[in-house]
């Protein structure tokens, strides 16, 4: 049996279970068209029938205690159909989040993000999208405003990681005391907002020096599972469709150039790949986790772009019409590459010494 934590029989039960629903199940562009920008009965149907939100949450928080492999092989099957879902900013953030902040306060919020009735929304970065907070408390009341927040409009659970006196918080804020606004995004498969506080009252979630480095580390190891599901699914219809398109008497795929390309983006997701699962080990035994999250995000990141891009431009024409998904591919793709920061600021870990990037 592999070793790898996604590779197990378990783990491959799951992959099964979720591919096949949103095999039947997934339609990207009718969710991304409606008001809440999912599909809220096919997310019923993964965490009720499947428990896909309880996974990485512990059994005595109402979870199925399973761990953050078994998240990044739903977060990877998402991330092949682009399926809009609030895995990763609900679940996956938000539930990591309550975890490390390890209160009373905090695990009473747990078990409904565990069941997917709750919609949990996480506030921290400024405009720049990087992973420093921009928000501060001062006697049980935050200040400030946080950009890029996944599902912020839509969260009946707000938190918020904000600045103070002894150094960084987790603190919950009634969403009615934020004052909440989409924002506009290049990837209209993801709904981002903005949350403002203005002396917003707030309940301090964590017991003091909230862990937001692992936080992190776990954020970016989950979205390389998307990230490595959507490039292996954008490289799979490429090879498809060069096997269809003809060009003076042959299909296209069988031109030498072209098959190259396709090699090229084949090491690169396999490379994507390997990163992942060793982000995903990393996150399961706490080795070197920084290194590894930062070294997915680089890896998987521009994996994803390379094979958007080429998808578009082995597709010809047809990749750039509205009705063709190429488009929602190649959009994810960069908007992804940026979310939790741009993989330019993960160079120095993955480098070891913060040398600069060569090339």
């Amino acid at each position: 049996m592999n070793a790898d934590p996604m590779w197990t029989e378990e783990a491959q039960a799951l992959r099964e279970s979720v591919r096949a629903l949103l095999t039947r199940r997934s339609d990207v562009r009718t969710a991304m068209d409606s008001p809440l920008g999912y599909d809220d009965k096919l997310w019923s149907t993964l965490c009720e029938q499947i428990g896909v939100a309880a996974l990485a949450i512990p059994e005595d928080h109402g979870g199925a205690g399973a761990t953050v492999a078994e998240a990044c092989v739903v977060l990877e099957e998402l991330g092949r159909t682009l399926t809009p879902a609030p895995m990763l900013g609900s679940v996956v953030l938000c539930g990591q989040a309550l975890l490390l902040a390890g209160t009373g306060d905090a695990e009473r919020l747990l078990p409904g993000i565990a069941d997917g009735s709750r919609l949990a929304a996480l506030a921290i970065c400024g405009a720049d999208g990087g992973w420093e907070p921009v928000c501060t408390e001062s006697g049980g009341r935050i200040d400030g405003r946080a950009d890029y927040v996944l599902d912020s409009v839509l969260a009946d659970v707000l938190l918020v990681v904000a600045h103070t006196a002894d150094g960084r918080g987790l603190f919950e804020v009634r969403p009615d005391h934020a004052r909440r606004e989409p924002q506009p995004t290049l990837d209209p498969t993801r709904r981002l907002g903005t949350a403002e506080f203005s002396g917003a009252p707030a309940r301090r979630l964590d017991h003091g020096a909230f862990p937001l480095g692992r936080l992190r580390d776990l954020a970016v190891v989950a979205l390389a599972a998307e990230q490595v599901g959507a490039a292996a699914r954008a490289l799979e219809l490429t090879v498809e469709y060069t096997k269809q398109r003809r060009q003076f008497g042959r299909p296209i795929g069988g031109f030498q150039a072209l098959q190259h390309r396709m090699a090229d983006v084949h090491v690169q997701v396999a490379a994507a790949r390997s990163a992942l699962y060793a982000g995903v080990a990393a996150a399961l035994t706490g080795d070197d986790l920084p290194a590894a999250a930062a070294t997915a995000k680089v890896v998987c990141s521009e994996a994803f772009r390379l094979a958007a891009a080429e998808m578009i431009q082995l597709h010809g024409g047809i990749a750039i019409t509205w009705e063709h998904d190429a488009h929602l591919y190649f959009k994810r793709a960069y908007s992804s590459a940026l979310l939790f920061g741009e993989p330019e600021r993960y160079l120095p870990a993955v480098l070891g010494d913060g040398a600069a990037m060569v090339g």
